[in-house]
C-alpha cells in the first residue's frame, strides 16, 4: 500500500515512528508525501500537553477527510493519544480504522492487514510492556544525526504530567539491542547519535542494579562513523560521578547536557514533585561547569504552575540570571486531566503566565546574546545542516546546539560543502540565539 505517515510531539515518538517506518517498509509498503496519494494514512500523536493535544485531533480530523473521500481507505491512529483517548477515538470518529497504543506500535503491519480487509482494530498492550520491533530503520532526520531511545516510561511521578500513565514505569532498553541500532545508523550515514528517553541520567538501573548510562556512553563511542554523541533529558539529581568522568575522557561526547529543572522556587518544586531544592540545582550546574569547563547547559521552565506567586516567578528570574543558562526554554503550565496539579487550587490565568514567560524569555535573550558575544574569535567545529537558499552561506550547528530546540551558525563561504559535513568555523558575529562565522584556513576536518 502506499502510506502517509504523521509524527507528532517529540523526539521519542519519532524514534517510534522510525521504527513503524522501517516495519512497514521492509514490507513491501511504500512510504508517499502527499496525503492525496496514501491509500492508507498512519497518525503518530501526541498530548503532553494541551497545545499538543489541540494538534493532535487538528491532524486526525484533516486526515479523515480524505478517507471518507480519495484514494485512502485505511486511516490509523497511534501514540500517546491513542492511548490516553481510545474510547473517545473509537466512538467518535468512525474513519479510524485502527488505534494503537504506545507500546503497540510492533502491530502497525496486523492493523493495516485488519483494516483493510474491513475489520476494525485495537491493540494496547500492557503498559509496561517494551516494544521490539527488531527492524532497520528508516531515518527521517535527513541521515546525518539520529535519535537512539535508551529507555522508555518514567517512575519521577512529576505532579503536572501524564507520561507515567501513558508511558509506564522507567525500562531500559537492553544495552546489546542498543549498540546494534546504533551500528545500523551509523551504517546509514548516521554521525551524531542523540541519546533520548523520558529520563536519561538513570538508565540501566532496573536492568543492571546500578546507573550505566557512562557505561554505554563508552560503547557507543566506539562505533565507527559517529563523531558525536549527545545527552538529552537529564534528570539534574540524577547526575553521577562515572557520568561525568566519561564525559571528560571520551572525545566524541558533547559537552552539552539538558537539564530539565522546570522552577527555582523551593515551594513550587515541592508542588511540582520535583527531587531538587534551589541550593541542589545551583550545586549540580557548579560542578558541572567546574568538572567540564565548555559545557553547555541546557534548560526547561514551567511557569504559572498552580499556586506559583509573583513572588515566586521573581525568585525564578534571579534563578536564571544567576546561572546563565546557555539554551532555555519557558513553557506556560498546561493543566492535565487526571494529574493531581490540575486539581490543585490558585490556577494561575493564562495571561499571567504568558506575561511571566515573555518575562523569562526577555531575560534569557540577553543572557544569549552576551554568551553568543563571547564566542566571536573563537573557531569551532561544526556540522552543516544545509544551504541557505540563494546566498553564499550554510546552515550549521555546534555541539552546543542540538537539532530543532537550540540555535544555529551560520556560515558564509563560497566552499561547496555537503550536509553533514564537519567543518573549522571562526565566529564573527553574534545574534540573540545564533552565531555567524566563516570558514576557518585550515576548515576541513
Amino acid at each position: 500500500m502506499k502510506i502517509f505517515f504523521v509524527s507528532l510531539g517529540c523526539d521519542k515518538n519519532l524514534s517510534d515512528s522510525e521504527e513503524m517506518l522501517g516495519l512497514l517498509t521492509s514490507n513491501g509498503h511504500e512510504i508517499v508525501d502527499e496525503e492525496e496519494k496514501a491509500e492508507a494514512i498512519i497518525i503518530n500523536t501526541c498530548c503532553f500537553i494541551n497545545d499538543a493535544k489541540e494538534e493532535s485531533v487538528e491532524t486526525i480530523l484533516e486526515m479523515a477527510e480524505y478517507r471518507k473521500s480519495g484514494s485512502c481507505r485505511v486511516l490509523i491512529v497511534t501514540g500517546c493519544m491513542a492511548q490516553r483517548y481510545k474510547q473517545e477515538i473509537l466512538d467518535e470518529l468512525p474513519e479510524v480504522d485502527a488505534v494503537l497504543g504506545t507500546t503497540s506500535y510492533e502491530d502497525i503491519l496486523k492493523a493495516i492487514e485488519e483494516a483493510d480487509a474491513g475489520r476494525r482494530y485495537q491493540e494496547f498492550k500492557d503498559i509496561n510492556y517494551l516494544p521490539n520491533a527488531e527492524t532497520h530503520r528508516v531515518l527521517t532526520t535527513g541521515g546525518h544525526y539520529g535519535y537512539l531511545k535508551i529507555a522508555e516510561g518514567c517512575d519521577k511521578h512529576c505532579t503536572y504530567c501524564i507520561i507515567p500513565s501513558l508511558r509506564g514505569r522507567f525500562r531500559s532498553v537492553p544495552m546489546e539491542r542498543l549498540l546494534a541500532q546504533a551500528e545500523d545508523m551509523a551504517q546509514q550515514g548516521v554521525k551524531e547519535l542523540i541519546l533520548v528517553a523520558q529520563e536519561t541520567t538513570v538508565y540501566g538501573r532496573d536492568l543492571y542494579g546500578e546507573k550505566s548510562l557512562h557505561r554505554l556512553l563508552k560503547e557507543l563511542c566506539k562505533i565507527r562513523g559517529i563523531r558525536w554523541v549527545r545527552i538529552l533529558y537529564c534528570y539534574p539529581e540524577e547526575i553521577y560521578d562515572d557520568l561525568i568522568r566519561v564525559m571528560k575522557e571520551e572525545k566524541k561526547i558533547c559537552h552539552y547536557l539538558d537539564l530539565p529543572i522546570q522552577h527555582a522556587s523551593g515551594r513550587i518544586l515541592k508542588r511540582m514533585g520535583r527531587r531538587t531544592t534551589q541550593s541542589e540545582l545551583r550545586e549540580i550546574v557548579t560542578k558541572l561547569r567546574s568538572e567540564i569547563p565548555d559545557i553547555i547547559l541546557r534548560t526547561t521552565l514551567i511557569t504559572g504552575f498552580p499556586g506559583e506567586t509573583e513572588e515566586d516567578h521573581q525568585e525564578l528570574m534571579e534563578f536564571v540570571d544567576e546561572m546563565e543558562f546557555d539554551r532555555l526554554g519557558v513553557f506556560t503550565y498546561s493543566p492535565e486531566e487526571d494529574t493531581p496539579a490540575a486539581a490543585m487550587p490558585d490556577q494561575i490565568p493564562e495571561e499571567v503566565k504568558e506575561e511571566r514567560r515573555d518575562e523569562l524569555m526577555e531575560l534569557q535573550q540577553e543572557i544569549s546574546l552576551d554568551k553568543g558575544n563571547d564566542r566571536i574569535g573563537q573557531v569551532m567545529t561544526v556540522m552543516i545542516e544545509g544551504k541557505v537558499s540563494g546566498e553564499g552561506a550554510y546552515i550549521a550547528r555546534t555541539y552546543g546546539d542540538a537539532p530543532k530546540v537550540d540555535g544555529y551558525i551560520f556560515v558564509q563561504t563560497g566552499e561547496l560543502l555537503m550536509t553533514g559535513d564537519f567543518a573549522r568555523v571562526r565566529v564573527t558575529g553574534a545574534l540573540e540565539y545564533d552565531l555567524i562565522g566563516e570558514l576557518a584556513d585550515e576548515y576541513t576536518e
